[in-house]
């Protein structure tokens, strides 16, 4: 994986949307009211648009999506203290900074019934779902991530608002 940051854990995120424009995010588990969109790390040999298929699909049961745009750099953020020594020890293997993440934008396909958070194929990592405007992911971002979800919303926006009836849903302009 090309330009790889050193000290970051290879990861990948998903921005999915739905036809009204909105970004799919949903309640962690393990940190009630965190809401992120799904994610997660990326396996040894495997390309990133791979592992973000994967993701999706273990993460949402979501198998009916089409990439459309991609974050052409890793983007990375750090942990907090008490999340970098809780993520290391569960992780192994190494002391991570935090992590590095290749973003893609896929719009879902086929209609909201093929989300399910309890798909089997790994233990669950999120208790709940929804559909929200691109500020509202940032706004619901748990701080450290924030600002990861500020330029991953700010490089898909031309592809988010074109056309699509979302477009009307999104009337800020703090991008």
């Amino acid at each position: 994986m090309d330009d790889l940051p050193a000290g970051y854990r290879p990861n990948v995120g998903v921005c999915l949307i739905n036809s009204d424009n909105l970004v799919f995010v949903a309640s962690r588990l393990n940190v009630p009211g965190a809401w992120q969109m799904p994610q997660g790390g990326i396996e040894e040999g495997e390309e990133p648009t791979s592992a973000a298929v994967r993701e999706l699909r273990e993460e949402t049961g979501v198998v009916s999506a089409e990439i459309i745009a991609e974050v052409p750099k890793w983007l990375t953020y750090d942990f907090p203290p008490a999340v970098k020594a809780k993520v290391n020890r569960l992780w192994g293997g190494g002391e991570w900074h935090g992590q590095a993440q290749k973003w893609f934008l896929m719009r879902l396909t086929k209609d909201e019934s093929e989300i399910n958070l309890a798909s089997g194929e790994v233990d669950p990592e999120f208790s709940e779902w929804k559909w929200t405007t691109p500020e509202e992911v940032i706004e619901q971002a748990v701080d450290y991530k924030r600002p990861t979800y500020e330029e991953v919303i700010r490089t898909f926006k031309p592809h988010i608002h074109e056309g699509g009836k979302g477009a009307a849903k999104c009337l800020s302009t703090k991008w």
